[in-house]
């Protein structure tokens, strides 16, 4: 083998040892900074609280986007507590979690939480409810919000089979004004009135 060769080799064999070590130290970091989200979201992004969201299996670039979202105090930010781990009941938010979070980190947790399943709330809704929430959100929300909101890759990831208080907290944000939406998203949501609100989430709630 010529000197070339040897070279091309070697700097093939190095640059899979660099990827390896970084794959490798980015999973290390990813679990420990999962150990703080667990706290709250549960193993996984797993949340058994119900007004905490399901983050598991949700798309790596909708995780990243609502973190900066959260480091930019872009999102509200209520003061929580953690639900579980050693600063249990020790008062938070999202706001300070995220702030001192790096590009490396974000990217890192996404990806993470991005490959676990999404693992859908067990929760009771309002079967009557529900019924005309299928048929509203099939007219005014599917067109973004595909297969009843249960595609991680839309804008919004996944909808369908998240927690009934939380989603209801995201609604009256986004109603309020307090939370940011998307500009093709703003009409659609001004139509809505209380009743459409609660249909809609008592329908995603309810999706298995």
């Amino acid at each position: 083998m010529n000197t070339y060769k040897s070279f091309k080799v070697a700097a093939l064999a190095m640059t899979g040892l660099f990827a390896a070590v970084c794959n490798h130290a980015m999973a290390a970091d990813a679990n420990k900074l999962m150990e703080t989200c667990a706290a709250c979201h549960g193993k996984d992004g797993a949340s058994h609280d119900a007004n905490v969201p399901i983050i598991g299996g949700m798309s790596s670039s909708y995780l990243h986007d609502e973190l900066i979202a959260y480091q930019n105090r872009e999102r509200p930010c209520p003061e929580t507590k953690y639900v579980d781990g050693p600063k249990k009941d020790q008062k938070t938010d999202m706001c300070q979690i995220a702030r001192d979070l790096s590009e490396a980190d974000i990217t890192a947790v996404s990806q993470y939480l991005a490959a676990k399943k999404f693992v859908r709330a067990t929760q009771k809704n309002d079967a009557a409810l529900a019924s005309q929430g299928k048929v509203y959100f099939a007219d005014h929300c599917e067109k973004c919000h595909t297969e009843g909101g249960s595609v991680a890759e839309d804008d919004s990831s996944i909808l369908a089979g998240q927690w009934i208080p939380y989603l209801r907290e995201s609604f009256d944000e986004f109603k309020s004004g307090k939370r940011p939406m998307d500009k093709k998203m703003k009409p659609k949501f001004d139509e809505m009135n209380k009743q459409d609100m609660e249909a809609v989430i008592n329908y995603l709630g309810g999706e298995k």
